[in-house]
């Protein structure tokens, strides 16, 4: 009896290499500890926040494609101000969104196409910062400010079922994951462990619905779907980057997780289409 419970502690201590999920569990936590503490605060807290993770990002990304410019840094502290802090007209920030859209459908293309190549044109480069990395950061700070007033719960509910998604697609994944989803970018990365993040976020969303009371069950449902299905994609996306710039992680400032631009890929390619969404629900309710 003994031998066998020793030889399951052993295998269960290789399937899922406590060492490493110790390490994710200790540094994820820190990081959703203080993201949680700004969301409850104020939106220019909230603001605050994702500009500095939005610096990193930045300087991790440009490291990526080898293209760096102070330019940047200050583009995003511009955009943020005037389409969230200052709330400018909503047709431009519709403008901006369909912009964000035509650039991530075109990294999403250049996705499933076997053979093509890193961008080198500094223009394509230029346009892929301020959209792709920038534009999320936006979409992120304009997501919890609509409607009339400043409403944490909806983003912190969406981060929490981008955090479970994460985590039930890396556990899934890690014991039972052997078909692979898209080998050719991401060999790690398996169609049980993209299932088991999208029914681990589908089973949060019953219980944010029950403590958020904000939205009704089928939206957050429906919110579930979209950032497992587009937060896996954002994910790809960044696995094709670091492929091309032939790196495992973007950074090293979260151990166990590699860099802040490693743990909100799939949140900065879903946020468009959150934003989208819940913009269409408030307009129908």
């Amino acid at each position: 009896m003994e031998v066998a419970q020793k030889t399951y502690i052993c295998y269960f201590w290789k399937t899922y290499n406590m060492k490493e999920i110790l390490l994710r569990a200790v540094t994820g936590l820190f990081y959703i500890s203080i993201v949680i503490l700004t969301l409850f605060t104020s939106h220019k807290w909230l603001i605050t926040l994702f500009l500095i993770l939005g610096f990193i990002t930045l300087y991790e990304f440009l490291r990526l494609v080898k293209f760096n410019s102070l330019v940047f840094y200050l583009l995003l502290v511009v955009l943020i101000y005037f389409f969230s802090y200052r709330e400018m007209d909503r047709i431009w920030v519709y403008l901006f969104i369909a912009c964000i859209m035509i650039v991530n459908l075109t990294l999403l293309i250049r996705l499933y196409v076997s053979k093509v190549k890193p961008h080198r044109n500094p223009f394509i480069k230029f346009i892929n910062v301020v959209f792709y990395i920038i534009g999320g950061f936006v979409c992120l700070t304009l997501i919890p400010g609509q409607g009339e007033s400043f409403e944490p719960k909806i983003i912190f509910g969406i981060f929490l079922l981008v955090w479970s998604n994460d985590t039930f697609a890396y556990l899934i994944g890690k014991s039972i994951g052997k078909r692979k989803l898209f080998k050719r970018v991401s060999p790690n990365k398996t169609i049980e462990g993209f299932l088991g993040g999208l029914i681990g976020s589908i089973i949060l969303s019953f219980i944010i619905f029950k403590y958020t009371l904000i939205f009704n069950i089928g939206i957050w449902v429906a919110l579930a779907i979209l950032v497992s299905v587009f937060g896996t994609l954002g994910d790809l996306i960044q696995s094709k980057f670091k492929r091309n710039a032939d790196v495992k992680d973007s950074g090293v400032m979260m151990p166990g997780h590699g860099g802040i631009y490693d743990r909100l890929d799939s949140i900065l390619f879903a946020s468009p289409l959150i934003f989208i969404f819940l913009e269409i629900v408030n307009y129908v309710s």
